[in-house]
């Protein structure tokens, strides 16, 4: 029987229906079309607006081949850095000047290479530049949030092939990240404890949803989970500002989230997926609200998702709010634990 699950972060309800449940060699995502040409390449520096940051063989010049990991503007911004927020009103309605940044982190000159299978030593490197980004952007005290995610696949959306996440940073509070903020807050004033560190103490004693462990990350099926497979990793010991961790815990980091990673495209036939990565929001922005944030540290925990695109939203889905899932986290958890790697 189709069984509801209330997400106590999001605070929504997901229909986990198992009756609907395929095997994971029924999903089977279309294959992806190569860029004809690559833009992102070694060699095509100058298709690229001028690059930010970057990490290179000494010696090397900026905006010429040389270098491992490359961050630039967006060609085409989402939003852009330049000019005042303007925060108006239009009748019932609010306005603002669309301020931010919008950036994109190539994280090889190989398009082949996908994150899940980078050299250890790049992905850190890879993680490591999402970590400085974030810092040097809540510098601008416009800017209330900054997130990283990663489209892999065209189903994802993707729309170059080259291997690359992004990251935008935006002058209000991204709505999805908002509602588990005041999750967080209102558990924490409830129970004087982290709702995070709850839940990753449930799933440890459950046992039946962890996909992988190592001594300071953990990677489990959510309980709610609101598509197959699924997947969440997070620190075990209480972090709430992912650019306070240490450059040994960004290790043990990249080496859950690879290993993860590495298991799904194994279990799914390389499947297109998004990752966010939820940290902290600004708490130097210019107008936080009152009384939010005052409790981040204690309250709030950085973690990353993972959603498999098998398959889309519908009427029902739109209509509702609500998820339909087709396998059950806990069978899914158990598929991935199979995987041998």
């Amino acid at each position: 029987m189709p069984e509801m699950r209330h997400d106590p972060v999001q605070r929504r309800w997901v229909v986990i229906s198992p009756e609907r449940s395929m095997r994971p060699n029924d999903f089977k995502p279309c294959r992806e079309e190569v860029d004809e040409f690559d833009i992102f390449a070694e060699g095509n520096e100058a298709h690229t607006p001028p690059e930010i940051i970057a990490i290179r063989e000494p010696g090397t010049q900026p905006n010429t081949p040389g270098w491992q990991v490359r961050v630039v503007p967006n060609k085409y911004p989402a939003f852009r850095v330049e000019g005042d927020l303007d925060r108006r009103a239009e009748g019932l309605f609010d306005v603002m000047n669309g301020i931010g940044a919008h950036e994109m982190v190539i994280e090889s000159p190989d398009r082949a290479i996908d994150f899940a299978l980078l050299d250890p030593e790049i992905a850190f490197k890879v993680a490591d530049i999402y970590r400085v980004r974030m810092t040097d952007l809540m510098k601008d005290k416009r800017l209330r949030y900054v997130l990283v995610f990663r489209n892999r696949g065209k189903m994802a959306g993707a729309s170059i092939s080259h291997p690359h996440s992004q990251i935008i940073a935006t002058s209000v509070t991204p709505l999805a990240v908002a509602i588990e903020l005041d999750s967080a807050r209102r558990h924490y004033n409830d129970k004087e404890r982290c709702l995070f560190c709850d839940i990753l103490a449930q799933e440890r004693l459950a046992r039946v949803r962890i996909v992988y462990e190592t001594e300071r990350h953990i990677a489990y099926a959510p309980f709610a989970s609101r598509v197959p497979f699924e997947l969440c990793v997070m620190p075990k010991l209480h972090q709430h500002d992912y650019r306070e961790i240490s450059d040994d815990d960004l290790r043990d980091f990249v080496h859950a989230l690879q290993n993860v990673l590495q298991r799904l495209k194994v279990a799914l036939d390389d499947p297109p997926y998004n990752f966010l990565l939820h940290t902290s929001p600004n708490p130097e922005s210019l107008t936080p609200r009152t009384s939010h944030w005052t409790t981040l540290r204690h309250d709030w925990h950085w973690h990353l998702e993972i959603l498999p695109r098998l398959g889309s939203m519908a009427g029902f889905e739109f209509g509702s709010g609500f998820y339909i899932n087709s396998t059950p986290p806990e069978q899914a958890a158990e598929i991935l634990r199979s995987v041998a790697l």
